[in-house]
């Protein structure tokens, strides 16, 4: 099924702006709080077909992890999580969209540690910019939630008293900027 995305984005191959872009997630720790990070290397593309359809491509560099906590974020660097030494790219390839209301469910296909499993993310567009001199940008929002446990990330780490050190729901969000290339 083709849908088309809000008319105002031109077609064309719109490059994510990683200075302006965010790739960020969420994750139960204890049982009672949440710990929250970024990955800080990532790229990406948007590309507009003629009738308004739009394909995403998106790669993460999983060891530019940052929870600011060096400590953690090697941890989780390690195969006991993502095993990035072995796995250092996430991707993501869209495989449609379609309307929600005002916004839209772009579906595709996550890969982390080696495993792909097709995932649906809410997707707001914030419109375009003419941009500062450089040519029109897009803004885009999107969330989604996995279980880290469906892409092999299956530590356990029990807590005496019940539950788990770090929870199986991870909410990833992404707060992203593209510009048009020319």
């Amino acid at each position: 099924m083709s849908v088309a995305v809000a008319a105002p984005i031109q077609a064309g191959t719109w490059a994510i702006d990683a200075a302006h872009s965010t790739v960020g997630f969420s994750v139960k720790h204890l049982m009672v709080s949440k710990v929250r990070g970024t990955f800080d290397t990532f790229s990406g593309s948007i590309t507009i077909a003629p009738d308004g359809t739009p394909s995403v491509t998106a790669q993460i560099a999983v060891d530019s992890i940052n929870t600011r906590n060096e400590q953690r974020d090697g941890h989780v660097r390690s195969a006991d999580f993502f095993d990035a030494e072995k796995y250092p790219t996430a991707t993501f390839v869209s495989t449609g969209v379609r309307p929600d209301g005002d916004d839209y469910i772009l579906t595709g296909d996550f890969t982390l540690k080696g495993v792909t499993r097709p995932v649906e993310l809410e997707l707001e567009f914030n419109g375009v910019n003419p941009g500062m001199g450089n040519g029109p940008v897009a803004g885009f929002e999107a969330k989604t939630v996995i279980s880290r446990k469906d892409f092999g990330v299956d530590i356990e780490m029990p807590l005496e008293g019940g539950g788990v050190v770090v929870g199986d729901k991870i909410t990833i969000t992404l707060e992203i900027e593209a510009g048009l290339q020319a």
